[in-house]
């Protein structure tokens, strides 16, 4: 009986420690973006934005730059290398490199770039445009939560977070 206690009471803490998740009813909140891009994209930004979707689904490293694992400005160091574009390894470094293009005028391969922390406008994710359509810019990068993924501009998080649109080629 002795042993026998200990034993249901470790069995009454495992089952009492299940995890909570808080979930919302609220919808996503989306935005509409105006773009006036009727340009087709060139053959090497669809060259790099293939080679980005490559990575869709690899999971979050800081600092990595394989299939093992990426981080944001990894994905696009990476991305442009393999096309022998050659590109900053840092977002701070990217957020300076090529030539600052209004949000209007952005295409596929053309670089956003958010600010990601609370109360900053501080540049520190990066990611590629994969496709644009009427009143929508969708781009490719590195999630610390979800790894590698496709989202989009017009999803209230990333529409408020956006700061600048850079186009290297």
């Amino acid at each position: 009986m002795k042993r026998l206690l200990p034993f249901l009471f470790l069995v009454l803490i495992a089952c009492s420690c299940k995890s909570k998740k808080n979930y919302s009813s609220k919808k996503k909140e989306t935005h509409t973006v105006k773009v006036n891009t009727t340009a087709k994209p060139t053959k090497e930004a669809e060259s790099i934005v293939k080679t980005a979707k490559k990575f869709n689904g690899t999971r979050y490293k800081y600092g990595g730059t394989t299939k093992r694992g990426m981080d944001c400005s990894g994905l696009v160091y990476t991305s442009f290398g393999d096309n022998n574009i050659s590109v900053p390894r840092t977002t701070k470094d990217l957020s300076s490199y090529g030539n600052w293009i209004d949000i209007k005028e952005v295409n596929v391969g053309d670089l956003v770039f958010f600010a990601t922390k609370k109360n900053s406008r501080k540049v520190n994710h990066v990611g590629i445009v994969t496709s644009i359509r009427t009143g929508n810019i969708e781009f490719i990068h590195a999630s610390t939560s979800k790894g590698v993924i496709i989202s989009s501009l017009a999803e209230r998080y990333w529409y408020f977070a956006f700061v600048q649109a850079r186009r290297i080629l």
